[in-house]
């Protein structure tokens, strides 16, 4: 605040004596004497001048200018300022003056005001840049985001930003840029911030060529996913280091501390080719501000995420509750750190255990339950079916009886795409877990509700962690089948999902995201593999191992019957609920519960009686028998 102002008064004093300069340099142009004809001409424009300037300066706000980040529309602004101040001055001089007045003294004192201002803002700016490049850090951010010769993707304001600010530093000796590159055949040929526009996408690989690019810049922030997926997949084809300036709405939420600190690498997530999930998260989350909410699972790669958006909307205690210590302990401590003021409760448990969960409800008394604890690994599932039953199942039975005794409002259970027309034993559970919770939602009065999506980029036993670990190792790279395909998101959309889902819930709904187009996993181990700066096939090799016990060549979101309905997020809808015998479900679950017990038994058969859909392989002639 305090150099804003010291910035203030110099550059008051400066207009001011730019403004007595000129006019001394226009009397002298002139040849006119400081008594012009016997009068105080001089005199009175000395004064007058400079005072109106800086008057018009500031009713054109041009003080609060921040000259670091000064562009054309400022330098206007001090033209319509100096225009504005010639002109009163010009009026009054001809008030007083009128008989004896030169008009050529107007003239050259107004082109001298404009050349005095501009230089001296030209002057501040190159001075702040000089100071900011000795002392601020963002520059080794910058200078290890870009190097070598550099294409920039999109002819617009953010590609003329990130070329100033290159060029404002010195520390880019070894960064230059080449071209540019844009898809509007009107900017073809043109000069932005003096780097030419030399062609559309179709000619990125000739001119990578041409001009020995190292670094290509994606900077088109408003770009929807579909045109930047075309435009990468492109640029893929290069070895090229593929960087990106993130979209308009991440440069919205992180401020404008310099746009070239912000790039960053592509990374998988830019290439799904579809859009994001946006969501007015304040809006929809103002439920939870106030209320007690337990977590099941919460040091979970999904419970996890939940745990860091409800801690940002003032819930009135968070209660973390997961079997397993150590993610527990991660994440308590995270928020911790960042919501010091949080009334945040990690209690260690089993979603199994009766006695620990009635506990848990009667003593915290929650108003809204997440239920995101499962066993979800598909091939170890296959491995454990009866595990899979009790933690799944019945920990979902057994949370979901608590919520009810306990008067809980809002239940949401996580669910999974592998829950429709199942071929694995986690899926199956999932679909037994959504119809526990179709059921209670008809006979209590707490709101139960299911979420089902897709895979989750980056979560515990994802594929792209697995991918990465195996480039690391320099490879083979293992895919199920070549033609095995799956719908995707990220965590955070996941997230919004179970949020939306919550918010909205009537009790009973099973809610589906439209996750767009499917994602081949041999495509995506293919541009994991490009993007860790390796070329596929040759650098690192990728193997084909056949599919797992269970798996399945694609996931369906929504089973036949059920239909869906839309909701007011265009990517979410509401599955219409599958009519089944709730009777007969709790029967054979009973049935399900003193046999799972027995490693021996094959729990599938009971499975398959709860969901008819679920399809599986029989392991020997014996089960056959059974069926």
């Amino acid at each position: 605040m305090k150099n804003r102002y010291l910035l203030f008064f110099l550059s008051v004093i400066f207009d001011f004596f730019a403004g007595a300069l000129s006019f001394l340099l226009s009397f002298k142009i002139l040849g006119l004497s400081f008594l012009y004809k016997g009068e105080d001409l001089f005199l009175f424009s000395v004064f007058a001048g400079p005072s109106l300037l800086v008057f018009s300066f500031y009713i054109f706000r041009i003080y609060s200018v921040l000259w670091r980040f000064s562009r054309l529309s400022e330098l206007a602004r001090i033209f319509a300022g100096v225009i504005m101040a010639s002109g009163a001055l010009f009026i009054s001089q001809m008030a007083v003056f009128s008989e004896t007045y030169n008009f050529s003294i107007a003239l050259v004192t107004f082109f001298l005001t404009c050349l005095c201002t501009v230089v001296l803002r030209l002057c501040i700016k190159k001075i702040t840049l000089k100071f900011m490049e000795k002392n601020s850090s963002d520059n080794k951010i910058i200078a290890s985001a870009l190097d070598g010769n550099i294409m920039i993707i999109g002819a617009g304001s953010a590609a003329s930003m990130i070329i100033n600010e290159i060029e404002a530093h010195n520390r880019f000796k070894d960064c230059k840029i080449k071209c540019v590159i844009d898809d509007d055949p009107a900017k073809k040929g043109t000069y932005i911030s003096g780097i030419k526009v030399v062609g559309d996408r179709n000619t990125i690989l000739e001119y990578v060529d041409k001009y020995n690019i190292d670094t290509i810049l994606f900077a088109i922030p408003s770009c929807n996913n579909d045109q930047k997926f075309e435009i990468l997949n492109i640029c893929q084809q290069t070895d090229c280091e593929l960087k990106i300036i993130p979209s308009i709405y991440q440069l919205i939420d992180g401020g404008a501390n310099g746009l070239a600190s912000k790039i960053r690498k592509v990374e998988i997530e830019d290439l799904l080719g579809r859009e994001p999930i946006t969501l007015d998260i304040n809006r929809i989350m103002d439920y939870v501000a106030g209320k007690v909410v337990l977590v099941t699972g919460g040091g979970g790669t999904i419970g996890s995420e939940l745990c860091r958006q409800i801690s940002d909307h003032c819930p009135k205690r968070l209660i973390i509750f997961d079997i397993y210590e150590n993610n527990a302990y991660d994440i308590q401590n995270e928020l911790k750190r960042k919501y010091p003021e949080l009334d945040l409760v990690a209690l260690i448990g089993s979603v199994r255990d009766s006695k620990r969960l009635d506990c848990v409800f009667k003593k915290y008394k929650p108003d809204i339950v997440y239920h995101a604890a499962a066993h979800k690994h598909v091939p170890l599932m296959e491995d454990s079916p009866n595990e899979t039953i009790k933690n799944n199942v019945f920990g979902t039975l057994k949370t979901a009886q608590c919520a009810d005794k306990y008067g809980v409002q809002k239940f949401v259970l996580i669910s999974t795409d592998k829950a429709v027309n199942p071929t694995n034993i986690m899926g199956a559970s999932k679909r037994i877990c959504e119809m526990i919770i179709q059921a209670y939602n008809n006979r209590s009065d707490t709101e139960f509700v299911a979420v089902r999506f897709g895979n989750v980029l980056g979560s515990n036993g994802s594929v792209i962690p697995l991918f990465k670990k195996q480039i690391e190792a320099g490879g083979p790279v293992t895919v199920t089948d070549p033609n095995i395909i799956r719908y995707f998101m990220t965590i955070p959309e996941a997230v919004t999902l179970v949020l939306q889902a919550g918010a909205s819930a009537k009790g009973g709904e099973i809610f589906v995201l439209d996750m767009g187009k499917p994602v081949k996993i041999l495509t995506l181990a293919e541009n994991l593999i490009r993007l860790s700066g390796f070329t596929p096939y040759k650098d690192i090799k990728i193997e084909f191992i056949g599919l797992r016990p269970g798996e399945k060549l694609y996931e369906e979101m929504l089973m036949a019957e059920e239909g869906l309905t839309e909701t007011e997020n265009s990517m979410i809808h509401i599955g219409k609920p599958i009519e089944f015998d709730e009777q007969e479900l709790f029967k054979t679950l009973e049935v399900m519960k003193n046999n799972m017990y027995n490693d021996s038994a094959d729990i599938r058969l009971l499975v398959h009686k709860i969901v008819p859909t679920y399809h599986y392989s029989y392991e020997s002639d014996k089960v056959k028998s059974q069926a």
